[in-house]
């Protein structure tokens, strides 16, 4: 029940005439799930899974390069270095040892 038929056996036409709503394609929902899903910050072999897709360049088409992602990505950047500026004592820097994607790095003191 896939394409043309899903949207017959579905009655898509009859759904959207009764809600009134023009020009939406039964494909427009998918964008609208998927896009948020990419936005998440999930892996492309999650997104893949999700969507039922084989290649990643059709996964790639709902990861938008969007102003928050690169919030997202700077906050982040400035957390780490936070963290390592604020360790002045010798010790591992806060978070870094829990955190097993960071990479360890050595601490030198800068006093």
């Amino acid at each position: 029940m896939w394409g043309n038929n899903f949207r017959h056996e579905a009655r898509w036409a009859d759904a959207l005439k009764e809600m009134g709503v023009k020009g939406l394609h039964f494909h427009d929902l998918r964008h609208t799930g998927n896009t948020p899903a990419a936005q998440s910050g999930t892996s492309l072999a999650d997104l893949k899974a999700r969507m039922g897709h084989d290649s990643d360049r059709a996964a790639l088409i709902y990861q938008h390069a969007t102003r928050y992602a690169d919030q997202r990505i700077a906050d982040a950047l400035s957390a780490r270095v936070e963290a390592e500026q604020k360790n002045d004592d010798g010790e591992t820097a806060r978070g870094r040892a829990n955190d097993p994607l960071m990479p360890q790095m050595p601490h030198t003191k800068t006093r």
